[in-house]
């Protein structure tokens, strides 16, 4: 969260280029500004006991997970011009995370009225957003890569209490890890948002799966 928090704040005063981490979390759950409490599912002592973590995420939505075998994605960019709506932002970044799924043979797509990527009625990739002065994002999206996906089952996913979750082992029937899907996830993401993305594997800290920075593609607002 602090260097997202810094980033930000440089991408705000013009000190930093936009910027797109990737990265995994240990198991940890994670509130929204609208979460309801009720959609954790699993009293503090076991939670404590499994090496879950709690915390408020500041960003929009509901109730999360995330942990091991999820690829996480900060998206820190400043919105320009026609990109200043919040609706097209998240269709932006389905749209990215539609890419990379089709590009692992798995073909997902929206639910009408959902936020989201999914496999039929089950969701692969969980989007969250917070849009702060100036047109700055920040928090993302967290697609699940890995077969394990226990971590789900101490939580009402997004508050959606009628689908399942899935990923892309699950999906594929092999195990696909997030380093596999990084660099991927980073091109279709960042072209849907309008940019050229440059890989930089020394951006974050040795626990991410790596980072990518990228200036405005050629005729792009700057």
């Amino acid at each position: 969260m602090g260097l997202q928090e810094r980033l930000v704040d440089g991408v705000r005063r013009g000190k930093e280029q936009d910027t797109l981490l990737l990265l995994t979390h240990p198991a940890v759950i994670t509130l929204g500004r609208t979460a309801d409490p009720g959609h954790v599912l699993i009293p503090d002592a076991e939670r404590e006991a499994r090496g879950i973590e709690l915390h408020d995420a500041g960003r929009g939505g509901d109730v999360t997970f995330h942990g091991p075998g999820q690829l996480v994605g900060y998206p820190i960019v400043a919105l320009r011009d026609d990109r200043r709506d919040a609706h097209r932002y998240l269709r932006d970044l389905e749209d990215g995370l539609i890419a990379t799924s089709a590009a692992f043979g798995v073909a997902a797509g929206r639910v009408e009225g959902l936020t989201g990527v999914w496999v039929g009625s089950a969701k692969l990739a969980a989007i969250g957003v917070r849009i702060g002065t100036g047109w700055i994002t920040s928090h993302g999206f967290a697609l699940n890569c890995g077969s394990d996906l226990s971590g789900f089952d101490t939580i009402v996913p997004c508050g959606i209490g009628d689908r399942a979750v899935t990923s892309l082992s699950r999906c594929l029937g092999r195990e696909v890890s997030p380093e596999e899907v990084a660099a991927r996830a980073a091109s279709d993401v960042g072209s849907a948002l309008g940019y050229e993305a440059a890989w930089n594997d020394g951006a974050v800290a040795a626990s991410a799966a790596g980072a990518v920075s990228w200036p405005p593609s050629p005729g792009d607002a700057s």
